[in-house]
């Protein structure tokens, strides 16, 4: 028998039938370690059998279960299985394979225990995604699959998340599932170095359907396994290419050549990735590409302008950490007018600047999301008219563009052509409280509906203050760790928000006291879905008070680590029947003991989720009582 047929698993023999079956001699196959050794004073069994037989016995096998109970026998008998196409089952067998896919429940099945691996377990077979992570991941069971599922079509979907150590999934198991499900549409593999270009070769030979392939960390497959996936997967549609660093620009030149379907593609850590690779891709996917990633590759402004001009139908472009481009490629991008479509721009660690984010603007007209992370260059002026320029902008968010101040998003609020409706900074050092009052405008941003501003330290009082005047119809308001925000400045911004908040975070605001959330839950309750005191240290039982006669529509209350005590649970209760609370946290509250227990249970019947992590006064014991009280809420303690 040809050598190159037989493949090792488990330093074992292994005979794949080919396309065209040769007949093998008697005495091709003898497995070490797996049944007879070949002696003639040995028993005669069905083991001494060729490969070849056994293949053919294997196939005409009619009873799916008896199919699964064969494969346990040995994992030579697997491996033969597992090369049993759809194709090669006879058209008789594979009716009666198809009349009973559901289980008879009222038969018990005994599988043999020779691996822990051999599981065909009639519940799995009733699903056609399957997910191997860890130590699951391994050729055995993948082996298992396709036997289990190629007498129904095979598996739709194929998720492997990392491998097992000793035994990972190498090329053997991949190929057996792909020729037993040539349906699959789903390809992930993350984190499997053992299976190469071959593997890969095998899934674009046997599934033609392939519409998605999210390769992740696969270090042994080059363009190679690319190649042939675009040969031989014309439907593909969705690519995902991280840290693997024998892909480079043949790979991608070859999906854009054959690959005219494909809507999604992302690039993620590939060193060998340039413009050529870049380039060809978008110019050749020009009428289906819709969204874009590329972090961390070789391109320079080059491919930024063939983007410019060919991303036709490009909606979502992220690009992230691409030292080699320059103000010129944005310029050239928004100059291009060819990303007439694109709606959402994410830019992270690139050389933006003011003349090129106002290019893109001016490029851009359907462009309704800017997400901005580092961008060290961009200034207020750039900002402003970028703001200016961009008709449709909706949501704009800055993060750690520290030169932005606040005199830019007071800018932006008054130049935003009545669209914006969020607007998120987050740790954004140049944001600054300042005392100018020729900053205060008689104008108003009405349409601004969303406010969120994470660890911005200069953000206090008077930036809170002059912002909520601008913004009067706030509904959703998120202030996470402003340790300068005070009373003072939250409550002009209470009192100022005309349509009823909604959403309300104060997250490690410390300096918030009872004064302000009083006010908040007094003018909103009738509105407020939503509150998060979490880390609001000087807030007490009185805001609960205050809760519990105010809010009739609230379900998310979190009050994490405040100064509320079993006084404060017992006015939630004392409003069971009005409010209609879902979500509790009172994780971290230290005055909290075993008597709030009875108060909690009240509100047992409408509670969802309970928090009471930290709650050092609360025993283990209590605790579990509850719970068998409260059977359908998830309390984390």
């Amino acid at each position: 028998m040809d050598s190159s047929r037989c493949v090792s698993l488990a330093h074992a023999g292994v005979y794949f039938p080919p396309h065209k079956r040769a007949r093998p001699s008697p005495s091709s196959f003898s497995p070490e370690g797996w049944g007879n050794s070949g002696s003639q004073s040995e028993e005669v069994s069905i083991d001494s059998l060729p490969d070849e037989c056994l293949f053919e016995i294997l196939r005409r096998v009619e009873d799916k279960r008896e199919r699964s109970l064969s494969a346990c026998v040995s994992k030579r008998w697997l491996m033969l299985l597992s090369t049993i196409r759809s194709s090669d089952i006879p058209p008789s067998v594979a009716c009666k394979l198809q009349k009973n896919l559901l289980p008879d429940l009222n038969e018990s099945v005994v599988y043999q225990e020779h691996d822990e691996d051999l599981d065909l377990s009639e519940d799995d077979e009733m699903f056609h995604s399957r997910c191997l992570e860890g130590k699951e991941a391994t050729d055995v069971r993948l082996l298992a699959m396709a036997v289990g599922t190629t007498c129904r079509g095979g598996i739709s979907e194929l998720l492997i998340r990392g491998c097992n150590a000793s035994r990972p999934v190498t090329d053997i198991g991949l190929g057996a599932v792909a020729r037993g499900s040539p349906s699959l549409r789903v390809l992930s593999l993350w984190n499997s170095p053992s299976i190469t270009d071959e593997g890969l070769a095998q899934i674009a030979d046997h599934c033609p359907l392939l519409e998605k392939l999210d390769l992740c960390r696969s270090t042994s497959i080059s363009d190679k396994g690319l190649i042939a996936i675009a040969n031989k997967c014309p439907k593909l549609s969705s690519l995902v290419i991280e840290s693997c660093p024998k892909i480079g620009n043949e790979g991608l030149q070859a999906i854009g050549r054959c690959c005219q379907l494909l809507k999604s593609v992302s690039i993620v850590d590939l060193g060998l990735v340039a413009d050529q690779g870049v380039a060809s891709l978008v110019s050749s996917t020009s009428t289906s590409l819709q969204k874009m990633k590329l972090q961390h590759v070789n391109i320079t402004d080059a491919s930024l302008a063939v983007i410019g001009y060919y991303g036709k139908e490009i909606s979502d472009l992220v690009f992230t950490g691409l030292p080699l481009i320059s103000e010129r490629g944005f310029w050239v991008m928004g100059s291009g007018r060819g990303l007439q479509k694109l709606r959402s721009f994410t830019v992270t660690s690139c050389g933006v600047t003011d003349v090129g984010l106002k290019a893109v603007a001016e490029g851009c007209p359907m462009l309704k999301k800017l997400h901005l992370r580092r961008c060290i260059y961009l200034s207020d002026a750039g900002l402003n008219a970028f703001v200016s320029a961009a008709g449709s902008l909706e949501a704009l968010q800055l993060e750690e563009c520290n030169r932005i101040t606040l005199v830019g998003i007071l800018g932006a609020l008054l130049n935003c052509q009545a669209k914006l409706r969020s607007l998120e900074l987050t740790s954004c050092m140049g944001v600054k409280d300042v005392a100018d009052s020729s900053l205060v405008s008689i104008r108003s941003c009405l349409s601004l509906r969303s406010l969120r501003i994470c660890h911005c330290p200069g953000f206090g009082d008077s930036s809170l203050a002059l912002v909520g005047k601008l913004c009067p119809r706030l509904q959703h308001i998120s202030l996470s760790g402003l340790v300068a925000v005070t009373d003072a400045g939250l409550l002009p911004v209470v009192e100022g928000c005309d349509l009823g908040l909604l959403k309300v975070s104060l997250s490690g605001c410390i300096n918030v006291t009872d004064a302000a959330a009083f006010a908040l839950v007094k003018q909103h309750g009738g509105t407020l879905q939503t509150l998060s005191l979490e880390g609001c240290r000087k807030v007490t039982d009185e805001t609960l008070l205050a809760v519990a006669d105010y809010c009739m529509v609230l379900e998310n209350l979190d009050v994490s680590k405040c100064a509320i005590s079993d006084d404060g649970v017992a006015a939630l209760a004392s409003a069971v029947g009005v409010l209609g609370l879902q979500v509790l946290s009172l994780s971290g509250c230290s005055k909290i003991s075993s008597r709030s227990l009875q108060h909690l249970n009240k509100l047992g019947h409408m509670l969802a989720g309970l928090n009471l992590q930290l709650c050092n006064s609360i025993s283990t014991h209590a605790i579990a009582s509850l719970q068998k009280k409260m059977p359908q809420c998830d309390i984390l303690s």
